[in-house]
C-alpha cells in the first residue's frame, strides 16, 4: 500500500485480535474521517481450519469493512512472537513509514489464550520508543525518525491480572456495533456458526457492560500509561445518555 500519514494506528498479534478488541472505534474512527492504520504482527497461521492465503483475503475483508484506510500484516511468526529487536524494528518502521500521533495496542496477559497477546504488548510499547530515536535509521529500512504522541491500550477483559492504568476512557460505538461484528463475521476460517454466536455474546456482553459505564449503550474501554490531560472540562463532560430509572423531578 502507498504510505500516506496516519492519524492512528492499531496493532496487535494476529488478524482477527483487532476486529474484537477495537472494531466499533477503527470503525468510528474511520466514518469521521480520520485516517485509520490495522497491522497485524503476523499472519495468524497455522490455524485448524485457515491457510495463509485465506487468512489474508479475511484481514482484508474485515478492514474493508471497519473502513481502515491502511492494513498490513507484518512477517513476524504465530506462535513464536516474542518482544526482540527484530519484532520491535518491525514494527517501528510501519510507525515510521506512516507517522501516527496515536498508537493502540492490546494490554494483558491471556494465560487461557495465547501467549502472542502480551508480546504484542511488550513490541508494541518498544517499537513506540524506537520508532523516534535518531541516527539508527539503517535499522528502519532508512525512515525518518517519527515521535508517537500517545500511547493507549486497550486492555483484555480475559487477561490474567487488573491492571490500574493511570487514565481510562470510554469510546461510544453503539452506531458501529454491528459493523464490528460483521468484521469479525469476515473470518469463517476461525468462527464457525456455533463459535461465533458464542463469541457475538461475547462482544456484545462486553461492549454493554463497557459502555454503561459511561452512559453509552455499547462501548470500548481504553486506558492511558499516563493521567488524562483536559483543557476544556465541560466539552469532556457531555450527556449522560442513560437516563436514570427515576424521575429527576420527582420529591420522592
Amino acid at each position: 500500500m502507498n504510505d500516506r500519514q496516519l492519524d492512528i494506528v492499531f496493532a496487535a498479534p494476529h488478524p482477527d485480535d483487532l476486529e474484537i478488541g477495537c472494531g466499533g472505534t477503527i470503525a468510528s474512527l474511520a466514518a469521521k474521517g480520520y485516517q485509520v492504520g490495522m497491522i497485524h504482527l503476523t499472519n495468524g497461521e497455522p490455524t485448524p481450519n485457515g491457510s495463509p492465503e485465506r487468512r489474508v483475503e479475511e484481514t482484508m475483508a474485515a478492514a474493508k469493512v471497519l473502513g481502515a484506510a491502511v492494513c498490513e500484516i507484518l512477517p513476524l511468526t504465530n506462535r513464536e512472537l516474542m518482544d526482540g529487536l527484530p519484532a520491535r524494528y518491525a514494527l517501528a518502521t510501519v510507525l515510521r513509514r506512516y507517522r501516527p500521533r496515536v498508537l493502540v495496542g492490546l494490554a494483558g496477559r491471556t494465560t487461557a489464550a495465547s501467549p502472542d497477546h502480551y508480546q504484542g504488548q511488550l513490541i508494541v510499547e518498544a517499537a513506540r520508543f524506537y520508532s523516534q530515536l535518531t541516527k539508527w535509521d539503517d535499522r528502519f529500512g532508512h525512515t525518518a525518525p517519527h515521535r508517537v504522541d500517545h500511547l493507549v491500550y486497550r486492555p483484555i477483559p480475559s487477561a490474567a491480572e487488573r491492571v490500574h492504568f493511570h487514565g481510562q476512557f470510554v469510546v461510544d460505538i453503539t452506531d458501529t456495533l454491528e459493523r464490528k461484528l460483521e468484521a469479525i463475521r469476515c473470518y469463517r476460517s476461525q468462527f464457525d456458526d456455533q463459535r461465533f454466536d458464542r463469541l457475538r455474546h461475547y462482544v456484545t456482553s462486553t461492549a454493554g457492560a463497557e459502555g454503561g459505564q459511561a452512559g453509552y449503550r455499547y462501548g470500548e474501554l481504553y486506558c492511558l500509561p499516563r493521567p488524562v490531560g483536559v483543557k476544556d472540562m465541560i466539552a469532556l463532560l457531555g450527556a449522560w445518555e442513560i437516563p436514570p430509572p427515576f424521575s429527576p423531578y420527582s420529591s420522592g
